[in-house]
C-alpha cells in the first residue's frame, strides 16, 4: 500500500544449545522510500522463541 509493505511469514528452526524446535508465526512491516527501506518493525510472539532457548 504506497510505502508500506507487510509480509505475514513463519520462522522454524530447532535451537542448537536446547534441541527444542521453534515454530512461530511473524509479521514484518516496512517502509520502503526511494526503493530503499527506512523503517523496519518485526512483530512476534517471543515467549515461544524464549521458551525453546530455555531448558
Amino acid at each position: 500500500d504506497g510505502e508500506n509493505v507487510v509480509v505475514v511469514a513463519r520462522y522454524t528452526a530447532t535451537n542448537k544449545a536446547t534441541g527444542k524446535p521453534i515454530d512461530v508465526r511473524v509479521a514484518h512491516h516496512f517502509v520502503v522510500r526511494g526503493g530503499l527501506i527506512v523503517r523496519f518493525e518485526q512483530f512476534v510472539d517471543t515467549a515461544l522463541v524464549r521458551d525453546a532457548m530455555n531448558d
